[in-house]
Order: structure tokens, then C-alpha cells, then sequence
């Protein structure tokens, strides 16, 4: 098969989507068949010329307009091409994906593929969580009228509204209306790491030289609000004097939220025992991975968490709010600790791991290398888009293009 993904950036910085779709590709390509993407980036984007796959890149330079019509403008990223060209090369793909929703890519879908027999799945990416509707209901009543012209349509007109977790598809239902979707959960995941070798530990001590040998606690992605890294920081200030581990914060810090995050670390943790190590990738990332006691992740919000999907694969226990959708999963595992979106929850959680010996650390990442393999892997996700895609009618012409 041939299949094309509409997202909005290829932006590696972007977070969890992209990095999935690249991941997705490579159990796509294993299996004989073929990945590109649309993208409202522009084509001279640096990341859209080093991306592993071939990114049809429809992005315009958005008008200079004022203050908060400005910002609107940027991140919607308005492309008169993008739908044009989808109408167009549709018919070019065995099976679309629409990943993510409430910007103009998934516009671009609905017009794009308004006349177009190319079965196409929508990934919401826990976007229709009912979360926002409380943390901002004003956006959410926009929300709601754009469910009515684009989002709803869109997802109505899939072969399936796709999610990561039951959780997940339940919550999503209570969200909007009306619903009368076609629902699956195909789960979510990531490729297998890298093993440990020789250069990993290296480049990663690289990114934080004020680390040296000591154990680590170790935060993995975009640092912003939504990521609970303020929580995450108050809370192990208040236990870093019982423990001997430090706290390694890797990924891209969004705007000003850097300023607050430093402020607590001045006014909670003690001196040199935060480590800042900007955004980490390849033998750098999975250094710091291999070498971490755990992962921990506070969020608001997680949908998945593919970090979470990595630290089990590299056989790393977790620490995680209970509002990551799979927390359930890391639970009944028995591959980690959950903890309430508090400063007092996440600092028992980490007071609680600290005081575990380290071979119940080490069998606790075993069984999250156990769950990984049967529940995280991308191959099992592309084998279930893949049957979703053969099971259209609309492919009933092509009986050759149907997966095994």
C-alpha cells in the first residue's frame, strides 16, 4: 500500500504526533509498503529536507497582521494549496491519515477528500479529550461550532475514527455532538530502540557535563505547562535532601514558561542538582534513556506518552499522573508508579521510588519491557490501520492491495 499522512508539521519539535508518524513509517516500510506526508510547512523547512520520508510540504508565509490576528495566523498555517493538492493526488494513495485535528490540516482533509473514494482514517491524537472543555470552555464553544462544519464531517466521513485506548474513546464520546462515528482503537506505540552501545552514554554526558556519574531521574520532551515540569520540579526539591538522584529535564522549553520553571528551581531545588539538557536526539536521547533510573512524566494531559512506550523498551521503570491515558496499563504491569497531578502526589511518588532497592527497580523495567512487547510496539498499529484500510469497501476494487 501506499499511504500519504496529513499532518500539520513535520517538525520534529512539534512533539508526540510527528514522532510517531515517523515511527509508524518504519513498521510501514518493514512490511513492503510506502509512507509521505502532507504538511503545511514551507519547502525550504529545514526539517521538511531531512525527514526519513518524502514530505509534501504546501505551507505559505502567513500575512503580517497585528497582536493576537498575528498569532492566529501562525498557527493556523493557512494553505490555499494544501486542499487543492489533496483533491488532486488523492486518488494517488491506497489509505490516508489524518493525524491530529482543530488546525488547517484537518481543513485541508475535509475539502480534500470531499469527493476523493481513497478510504482515510482520522488519528485524534487525544485531541477531543474532554479535559479542554474544562480548562477552557470558551475555546471549546469554538470548538463546538467547527465540530459542526469541519472536525464532525471529517471524522464522520472516516473508515474509522481511530484511538490509542479504550480510555480514550470513551472520554472522546462525551466531548462533542453529534457523534455517530465509526470507532476503533488500534493503540499506539513506538519502533524498538536502539540497544545500548558504545558512544550513547558518551553523547548524552555531553549535553549535561555538570552530571558526572550520579543516578537520574529523567524528563523526555517538550517542556511546557500541559507537561506538569513546574510540578514535577517543586515536587523533587521537596525530596531531593532523602535521595541521592539528580533530575535530567531534555526536550525544547516553550517561551516563557522556561523563566517560571527556573524560578523554582531557584526558590525549591537545591544547587546543581537540576540538569538542563535541551533537546536530545539520537545516541544522545537514547543514552540518556538506557541510563536513567526512571522516567517521569507529570502531565496534564497525555494521550499516550511515547516516551513512555521508549523507557519500557529500554527496560526503564516509570513514574506518571494519572491523567496519561495508559497509566491503567502501567499499573496493572506493575512497570511504574501513578501519582495524582499534585506537587504532594508526584513527591510521594518519587519519595517512594527513591526508597525502592535497586534490583526492584530493575524488576519493575522488566516488566515494563514485557508490556511494551505485547501491548506498545508500532507494528501491531500498522497492522491495524493496514486491515482497516484492506476491510473499505472502497479498495474492493483492488483485491491485491487488501493486507493479509
Amino acid at each position: 500500500m501506499k499511504i500519504l499522512h496529513v499532518i500539520a508539521t513535520a517538525d520534529p519539535r512539534s512533539g508526540g504526533p510527528i514522532e510517531g508518524v515517523f515511527r509508524l513509517g518504519e513498521s510501514f516500510r518493514a512490511m513492503g509498503h510506502e509512507q509521505e506526508l502532507l504538511t503545511l510547512d514551507l519547502p525550504d523547512d529545514e526539517w521538511v529536507n531531512s525527514a526519513p520520508v518524502k514530505v509534501h510540504a504546501m505551507g505559505s508565509t502567513p500575512p503580517a497582521l497585528p497582536g493576537i490576528l498575528g498569532r492566529i495566523a501562525r498557527w493556523a498555517k493557512r494553505s490555499p494549496k494544501a486542499p487543492q493538492w489533496l483533491s488532486t493526488h488523492a486518488s494517488d494513495y491506497d489509505g490516508i491519515i489524518v493525524d491530529g485535528l482543530w488546525n488547517y490540516a484537518t481543513r485541508t482533509a475535509r475539502l480534500g477528500l470531499a469527493k476523493s473514494d481513497t478510504p482515510y482514517i482520522v488519528f485524534s491524537h487525544g485531541m477531543l479529550d474532554p479535559l479542554f472543555r474544562t480548562r477552557d470552555p470558551a475555546k471549546h464553544r469554538m470548538k463546538q461550532v467547527l465540530w459542526q462544519f469541519n472536525e464532525g464531517p471529517l471524522c464522520r466521513g472516516a473508515e474509522a475514527l481511530a484511538f490509542t485506548c479504550e480510555l480514550e474513546r470513551e472520554l472522546a464520546r462525551t466531548t462533542f455532538s453529534p457523534w455517530n462515528m465509526r470507532e476503533a482503537v488500534v493503540g499506539y506505540g513506538t519502533s524498538p530502540p536502539p540497544a545500548l552501545a558504545d558512544g550513547m552514554c558518551e553523547a548524552f554526558a555531553a549535553c549535561v557535563p555538570g552530571l558526572g556519574s550520579r543516578p537520574y531521574l529523567l524528563f523526555l520532551g517538550r517542556i511546557s505547562e500541559i507537561k506538569g515540569v513546574d510540578i514535577l520540579l517543586e515536587a523533587f526539591g521537596r525530596i531531593a535532601a532523602e535521595t541521592d538522584l539528580d533530575l535530567v529535564l531534555a526536550g525544547p522549553v516553550d517561551g516563557s514558561y522556561g523563566e517560571l520553571l527556573r524560578s523554582i528551581e531557584s526558590k525549591h531545588c537545591p544547587s546543581g542538582r537540576v540538569h538542563w539538557a535541551g533537546m536530545v536526539r539520537g545516541d544522545a536521547k537514547w543514552g540518556a534513556v538506557h541510563g536513567c533510573e526512571a522516567l517521569v512524566l507529570p502531565s496534564h494531559h497525555e494521550n499516550f506518552g511515547v516516551v513512555v512506550a521508549e523507557a519500557g523498551a529500554c527496560s526503564r521503570p516509570v513514574i506518571l499522573s494519572d491523567q496519561v491515558k495508559i497509566h491503567g496499563e502501567i499499573l496493572q504491569a506493575d512497570a511504574g508508579l501513578v501519582s495524582p497531578v499534585s506537587v504532594e502526589g508526584f513527591a510521594e511518588a518519587l519519595r517512594r521510588f527513591s526508597a525502592m532497592s535497586g534490583e526492584e527497580r530493575m524488576a519493575m523495567g522488566a516488566r515494563g519491557l514485557e508490556l511494551f512487547e505485547e501491548r506498545f510496539t508500532m507494528d501491531g498499529v500498522a497492522e491495524r490501520i493496514l486491515a482497516i484500510f484492506g476491510a473499505s469497501g472502497k479498495l474492493s476494487g483492488h483485491p491485491e492491495k487488501v493486507p493479509e
